[in-house]
């Protein structure tokens, strides 16, 4: 029985077995220190650094509370930074004990009475009662970063004294929904905040021009003049989400924005609201591609009332030819003899 002969090949690859040692003393092993403070690697006999990158490696302990610490909390770090407020969440917090007597019970009332600290407390309330706003009518978090930037903005400006809180908060979510493009009607934002249209309005002009001039006078700010939209919510910006609302096909809702941005090129429904023009060009889809929509459903999804749509309905119907895609009528999909005249 013959046994295999060792390889003789020698290997020539890199060798990873690289032991750290001081080229002065030359110990092995190396009497090596990490010294984490300093970042460095030092020899433990004569002193000398081999390394001054040492990445500290243990744990980074982020306990937020004591109760299972024995009164003893571990914590390194605290919690993140909030841009949104002015301190950044780092300021000192001074529990008040009755073991401490008099000095902490002074110490407490004169941190109470901090600038910072008020108004941090203010800017968390009002945020906190944006975000309550935007969950209760499901508006994502890029709307409620945006709208809690602009109400820190101009919360404290001159112009808007006198103005109540809730209407500041609505306008700052009207202005958030624009900002993040996400189509927000006036009625919406009115019925979500229960403050009166006009007065959302009103607010929201004051707050508009008030980020136009600290943006033209700031440069670098994250509202630039291009970002604020001064026009109107178009009606095509309304259609998916009402039609989403009423549970109708996709062939409908394209439909009905196709005729909507025809209404909009051609200036039909000129001085009409976004939402009375959605309403009711939904309501000619309904005929065109064969779908039950009655009135009172389409009313009460969009907040238009019944003789509004109706009223607008006779007006595009006169407007139907150019209201429609050729391909519709080619394919003999849509026949425009059949749709009703009331």
């Amino acid at each position: 029985m013959t046994t295999a002969a060792p390889p003789t090949d020698k290997f020539e690859g890199v060798n990873l077995n690289i032991t750290l040692t001081c080229p002065d003393c030359k110990q092995y092993p190396p009497d090596l220190i990490e010294r984490f403070a300093e970042g460095d690697i030092v020899c433990g006999s004569c002193g000398l650094v081999l390394s001054d990158r040492v990445v500290d490696t243990r744990s980074e302990w982020r306990t937020f509370s004591n109760d299972d610490q024995n009164g003893v909390d571990p914590s390194r770090v605290g919690d993140a930074g909030n841009p949104l407020l002015d301190n950044e969440n780092l300021s000192t917090m001074i529990s008040y004990s009755t073991e401490v007597g008099r000095a902490g019970r002074e110490l407490s009332r004169a941190q109470s009475r901090s600038v910072v600290d008020r108004r941090d407390n203010q800017l968390s309330a009002a945020f906190a009662k944006i975000s309550q706003m935007s969950d209760g009518f499901q508006l994502p978090k890029l709307v409620q970063d945006s709208a809690k930037e602009v109400y820190k903005m101009v919360y404290e400006e001159r112009a808007l004294r006198g103005k109540s809180q809730e209407s500041i908060m609505a306008a700052a979510i009207f202005i958030g929904c624009r900002q993040s493009q996400v189509a927000r009607s006036f009625k919406e934002i009115g019925a979500l905040t229960n403050v009166p249209l006009k007065v959302i309005g009103k607010v929201s002009k004051i707050m508009t021009s008030i980020l136009k001039e600290k943006s033209s006078s700031n440069p670098d700010s994250y509202h630039m003049q291009d970002n604020i939209q001064s026009t109107q919510t178009s009606a095509s910006d309304l259609i998916r989400r009402f039609c989403s609302h009423l549970g109708v096909s996709t062939q409908l809702t394209n439909g009905a924005e196709y005729m909507a941005n025809k209404c909009n090129e051609l200036g039909i429904l000129a001085g009409r609201s976004p939402t009375t023009i959605a309403a009711t060009v939904i309501y000619m889809a309904g005929f065109v591609f064969g779908a039950d929509l009655p009135t009172s459903k389409i009313s009460e999804k969009t907040g238009v009332s019944e003789g509004t749509i109706k009223t607008s309905y006779k007006v595009i119907l006169e407007e139907k030819e150019k209201l429609m895609d050729p391909y519709w009528i080619d394919s003999g999909k849509v026949k425009l003899e059949n749709l009703p005249k009331s």
